[in-house]
């Protein structure tokens, strides 16, 4: 995510909690702007744990592996 839109999430943060508070148009401005950062987030973090492996104590190698829903 560019730091142009993070900061823009900053900002209209701050204005938020100023007494005037933000216009409805705002509001989904930022609520639009965060969930487009929580994607590239997950997104980062997807590819990052694919890349992941764990070494068990016989020193092999394992990739991780998505658990599948219900899963513990």
């Amino acid at each position: 995510m560019e730091q142009k839109k993070i900061d823009r999430i900053s900002e209209l943060t701050r204005k938020s909690r100023t007494p005037e508070g933000l216009t409805q148009e705002e509001q989904r401005e930022r609520a639009a702007l965060r969930q487009e950062y929580v994607h590239a987030v997950l997104g980062s973090l997807d590819s990052q744990l694919s890349h992941t492996t764990v070494v068990d104590v016989y020193g092999n190698h394992r990739r991780l592996t998505k658990k599948e829903n219900g899963q513990k």
